[in-house]
């Protein structure tokens, strides 16, 4: 199936074939058609299955063609509520960069930062609007937001809401949007409250639940390393010069982040590139062929830009910033262990990740292994974990690692074993 027997529109697809994605996801796959018809839908799915394109592509797609139609002046027709400033952000990257050639303008807005900035461009108008409850209620309240000319709702990660005790603000801003509508409604689980509230805000929606990756595949190989923030890039190179591993994707949390890191590496005399949104596409391009070709060792790039990225045989992948949204590590660390191949997932944690970490072990079910023998020690961080420590050596003809998993050395790729000792 590719996005084009969907039905996907010229502006959209060209947008989807810049960024590499050809076919659809699974949640993809089955929403896109309910949406295009204008139903209403119910889909119970996790961040990291493709949830946000499954929505994102079809509101783009109704709004440009009532544009190509009416070329009203431009107001807010599509509102996405989601609880965190992180998923609004995400969120609207994703808006933008599949909006790139619609004309469609996008903007988010949440709490904890100045509302200055926010205004001013919703004052210019606006076709889409990402926003998280309170911020949203707040500038309502002002009246910088209205919601009457709102033909498309988004409720996503509505159990989030449930969990941060935002339902009494979603239930307020309901009651402020039009009847006649298209909504969506994205929960990952379905407790009583969120089915009462799915009750409330959709008419008889179509459902489509995607049962989400619940572990790792058994072929990545996991360890974490507690180090301060300030050392990271240290690690980092030291990772890079004393394992013999031949290709490495970095994952920096921002795109700012990523151009840190890889001018880091160039003075350390590392070959590397950077893939994010502030990169051109044929940029872009030319990064991944020649991280492909084997011409850099290190590809750092970030969650959004990185979704197109499908290398083979890729050695290893460093979490350099944990993701703020636990299921992106699974994303991420599934790059690698393809195709029957051994894979290695490294991930470095400050004290400000903690929190991401734990996260991230609940989801996987799986307390990470810590590795401590490093030039890096976060000596607070160690002696607050109690999780094991992890040490490694790599070996050229090793065929089964300690934990059981299969290794082979048949396309040059190294091996590695993993030995546990009390931490």
């Amino acid at each position: 199936m590719s996005f084009k027997l969907l039905g996907i529109i010229e502006p959209v697809l060209k947008a989807l074939r810049g960024e590499g994605y050809l076919h659809p996801t699974p949640i993809q796959e089955k929403s896109i058609p309910i949406l295009l018809s204008k139903k209403d839908l119910l889909g119970c799915a996790q961040t990291g299955t493709g949830k946000t394109a499954a929505f994102a592509i079809p509101i783009l797609q109704h709004l440009y063609l009532d544009q190509q139609r009416d070329h009203h002046r431009r107001q807010i027709r599509a509102l996405v509520v989601t609880p965190t400033r992180e998923l609004a952000v995400q969120i609207g990257d994703s808006f933008t960069t599949y909006g790139k050639y619609t004309g469609l303008k996008n903007t988010v807005i949440y709490g904890g930062v100045k509302q200055g900035s926010q205004t001013q461009t919703l004052q210019q108008g606006v076709d889409i609007l990402i926003a998280t409850p309170g911020r949203l209620l707040d500038l309502m309240g002002q009246g910088y937001i209205s919601l009457r000319s709102i033909e498309y709702f988004v409720l996503d990660e509505a159990d989030r809401m449930l969990d941060m005790g935002f339902l009494p603000d979603i239930r307020k801003i309901i009651d402020e949007l039009p009847k006649n509508r298209q909504s969506l409604f994205f929960s990952a689980t379905m407790p009583a409250e969120i089915i009462d509230l799915s009750r409330r805000i959709l008419g008889d929606p179509e459902k489509v639940i995607i049962n989400p990756e619940k572990s790792t595949t058994d072929l990545i190989v996991q360890a974490v390393y507690f180090v301060k923030k300030k050392d990271k890039s240290g690690l980092l190179v030291h990772i890079l010069q004393t394992e013999p591993v031949e290709s490495v994707l970095v994952f920096s949390r921002t795109k700012h982040g990523a151009d840190k890191i890889a001018r880091f590496l160039l003075k350390a005399g590392i070959n590397v590139d950077t893939i994010h949104g502030n990169k051109s596409q044929s940029a872009r391009q030319r990064a991944l062929d020649n991280f492909k070709s084997g011409s850099i060792k290190v590809l750092v790039a970030t969650d959004i830009a990185a979704r197109g990225i499908d290398v083979e045989e890729l050695s290893l992948v460093v979490n350099y910033d944990l993701p703020n949204i636990p299921e992106m590590y699974i994303h991420r660390i599934g790059r690698t262990g393809r195709a029957s191949t051994s894979g290695i997932a490294l991930s470095f944690c400050d004290v400000e990740e903690k929190a991401y970490l734990r996260d991230i072990q609940k989801l996987i079910n799986t307390n990470i292994p810590v590795r401590m023998e490093h030039p890096y020690p976060d000596d607070s961080s160690e002696q607050n974990s109690a999780k094991p420590a992890v040490r490694y050596r790599p070996r050229r003809q090793q065929r089964q690692s300690d934990s059981g998993i299969r290794i082979t050395n048949n396309t040059r790729k190294n091996d590695w074993s993993y030995s546990q000792k009390s931490g």
